[in-house]
């Protein structure tokens, strides 16, 4: 397994000026421009070679090396007036909800949470007490209260690919995440939390943190690999492009257009998952990501690592957005 921290001095300081050098600003829309990014903030960098930047092609490949071709149905530009719900499914639409997946207590998900907005994709969290929350305890006792959330799930599922997001995480503790299920399997592309309030967690604001799991009976949803990332920035501060080459071989991991960590499928397989994981999956094959999955863009609090108490602490209004500029999904022709 193969790491490039963002943690040390060197590589944070040239990884910033390159962002400087770099932005500027465009149109999603255009064919060539100079960086990813259309004026929403964010430090999109270019990546391959020259000085333009195609927006057909993933970020880190503009010169197509991987011979890549866009999946149309699990991608979306996120530039229409209302989610296609042809493509989409908002967790909970109709009482709802795959995988009986409510949220994790104590936030729910909420079809009201999603709207399209500005040319992107906005998930909310908000302070809502008045909520007409579902009755139940999710699997650990814990009552769905005062927060909710909010869930898409693409209709179509695809194998192996290149998955690209330009997104900004949510500035409060709550998640802001891609991940994927399918065929008893699941793949957290990130999970990143966009503040904090216990003192041990500073950390967690800029972190990418992702895993691999298997729901097998074999696994039961345990997790089988996992990293966790030092991106050297904090993810609620601006919009950075993510992308993610999985393939039959393993993952490598970009952050705008910049390798920053690649794991291989043989070092998944020998990590020691049931000595870090609590079992993980016993003597099976750790590389469990190996069939088609649907991509997953949610919010969801994470008690351990501490919860929103008040509405002040949802964005200072009640009110606080995960930012999707796109979702871009390429497989090899």
């Amino acid at each position: 397994m193969k790491k490039y921290k963002k943690s040390s001095i060197i590589v944070t300081i040239t990884f910033a000026l390159l962002c400087i050098v770099i932005t500027s600003s465009c149109s999603k829309s255009d064919d060539t421009n100079p960086d990813p990014d259309n004026g929403n903030g964010g430090n999109g960098n270019g990546g391959g070679t020259g000085t333009t930047y195609n927006p057909s092609l993933p970020l880190s490949d503009q010169d197509n090396n991987g011979n890549w071709v866009l999946n149309q149905d699990v991608s979306d530009e996120f530039d229409a007036t209302q989610l296609d719900q042809t493509k989409w499914l908002i967790q909970g639409t109709n009482g709802v909800y795959q995988s009986n997946f409510k949220g994790r207590a104590p936030s729910q998900f909420s079809t009201d949470n999603v709207r399209l907005e500005n040319g992107m994709l906005k998930l909310e969290t908000r302070w809502e007490p008045d909520y007409n929350f579902n009755p139940t305890v999710d699997n650990n006792g814990v009552t769905y209260e005062n927060i909710t959330t909010a869930a898409i799930i693409t209709k179509s599922e695809f194998k192996y690919g290149y998955i690209e997001v330009k997104s900004k995480a949510a500035d409060a503790e709550i998640t802001s995440s891609l991940w994927a299920t399918g065929n008893n399997t699941e793949l957290d592309f990130f999970e990143m939390f966009g503040d904090y309030k216990q003192a041990t967690k500073e950390y967690k604001e800029k972190e990418l943190w992702w895993s691999i799991h298997d729901w097998t009976s074999a696994g039961q949803g345990r997790t089988t690999y996992t990293e966790y990332l030092d991106l050297g920035f904090r993810v609620a501060d601006d919009f950075h492009v993510y992308g993610f080459d999985w393939s039959e071989n393993g993952i490598k991991i970009y952050v705008d257009g910049i390798l920053i960590s690649e794991a291989s499928a043989s070092d998944i397989n020998v990590y020691d998952d049931v000595a870090n994981n609590n079992g993980g999956n016993g003597t099976n094959a750790n590389y469990v990501v190996t069939k088609p999955i649907k991509i997953w863009l949610d919010q969801e609090t994470f008690p351990w690592h501490g919860v929103p108490d008040s509405r002040e602490e949802v964005g200072g209004d009640g009110s606080i957005d995960f930012e999707i500029e796109y979702l871009r999904v390429w497989q090899k022709q």
